[in-house]
């Protein structure tokens, strides 16, 4: 029994990429949960969705710019999800519309440009 245990849990972290995998997974499981129960709580679950879409363009810019640079990847990606926050925010502040509706606008808008 211990042996099967090794061979299928234990084995797959001899691999750095497996390594690299397990903290990923893990960070993000730390840290999507509450995020995902404020927006809930605020009633603005569209919002997280259009943001994951929103940093697309970001991040394919930035891999065009520098291929599989993360950190210039991760630095485009925040940029263009906070553009996509201010202009859906200004959008909503001039033409007094909810700023769900206008997040969603450019949820598609982002999601054609990555």
């Amino acid at each position: 029994m211990l042996e099967l245990l090794d061979a299928w849990l234990l084995a797959p972290l001899d691999y750095g990429f497996m390594k690299r995998a397990l903290v990923a997974g893990l960070a993000l499981s730390l840290a999507a949960p509450p995020l995902g129960v404020f927006l809930m709580l605020r009633g603005m679950s569209l919002i997280g969705d259009a943001m994951a879409h929103a940093i697309l363009p970001g991040v394919a810019l930035g891999f065009l710019a520098a291929g599989f640079s993360l950190p210039i990847m991760s630095l485009g990606g925040i940029l263009s999800g906070l553009l996509v926050a201010v202009l859906a925010g200004s959008v909503s502040q001039m033409t007094g519309h909810r700023e769900d509706s206008a997040m969603a606008s450019f949820f598609l808008i982002s999601l054609a440009a990555g």
